[in-house]
């Protein structure tokens, strides 16, 4: 009998990955390359920067996976890849008819456990304060009215992706470059708080609560090289779900390679 669930190869864990690709078809090879060495079960994708009619959805089922995309021409644009099934596909943040713009998408992934996976793409916000930084904030407030509703469903849940928030200071190697930016202003700061404090786990800070781990580096003036980077890219579980967790970890290898995104994948691993 196998009492550790990590061991049974009849009942692996559910491996998701959040990853901002920073355009599917400027990225197609790297992505490929990505998904083809460290095959994860579900993998939510950011800034596909593509219409859902343009997205190569065939070639990424010839790779094994269900797609789901929220597309927008040239920029913004969510997807969710799964291995595994998916019911009950949703896409657009609830509360905000008119906002065209393509951040959100939900879909619930059939493993041992059902689990509600939801990828986001929290808007950037910059310059601020000004309307992009407003539209950030409002954006937020109807996040948490999302996260609310999934907490009272009570059953395991995540939302992960790019937050375009920089937790605390200890998220970014130099964080007095970043006080005025729209990333870690105290408003942007505390409005994230407010859904942590709903009662969601931040995955990685469950695992590693060390200064110096980062998801996202500038192409500009070396920075990966300089480890010069900001955390920004995030795995929020409901309780059930962080009773689930077995580990988060940050891909930080990917940044290295060939033509690679500005960021890399963060991973969770539930016994789901």
């Amino acid at each position: 009998s196998f009492d550790n669930p990590e061991q049974n190869p009849c009942c692996p864990p559910m491996r998701n990955a959040t990853f901002n690709i920073n355009g599917v078809k400027a990225r197609i090879n790297a992505v490929t390359d990505w998904l083809t060495e460290s095959t994860p079960d579900v993998a939510l994708l950011q800034e596909i920067k593509s219409v859902d009619e343009n997205f190569p959805r065939e070639h990424f089922e010839d790779l094994g996976y269900t797609v789901e995309t929220h597309g927008q021409k040239g920029f913004n644009g969510v997807a969710i890849l799964s291995k595994l099934p998916l019911e009950d596909i949703s896409r657009g943040l609830p509360g905000d008819d008119s906002d065209e713009q393509a951040r959100w998408i939900e879909a619930t992934v059939i493993g041992k456990k059902a689990v509600r996976v939801c990828g986001l793409y929290l808007p950037n916000g910059n310059p601020a304060p000004g309307p992009k930084f407003d539209y950030k904030l409002s954006w937020m407030k109807r996040l948490k009215t999302r996260a609310e509703a999934l907490l009272a469903a009570e059953e395991p849940a995540l939302m992960a992706g790019d937050y375009n928030i920089i937790p605390q200071d200890e998220d970014a190697a130099r964080p007095e470059v970043w006080r005025e930016d729209a990333l870690a202003r105290p408003d942007a700061r505390a409005a994230f708080r407010d859904i942590l404090n709903l009662g969601f786990t931040e995955a990685f800070r469950a695992r590693n609560q060390a200064p110096g781990h980062y998801s996202f580096w500038d192409y500009q003036a070396g920075a990966y090289d300089r480890n010069d980077g900001i955390r920004i890219d995030h795995f929020l579980l409901t309780p059930q779900a962080a009773d689930l967790l077995n580990e988060c970890w940050i891909e930080a290898a990917v940044r290295g390679r060939e033509k690679p995104s500005d960021h890399v994948p963060v991973w969770v691993e539930l016994d789901a």
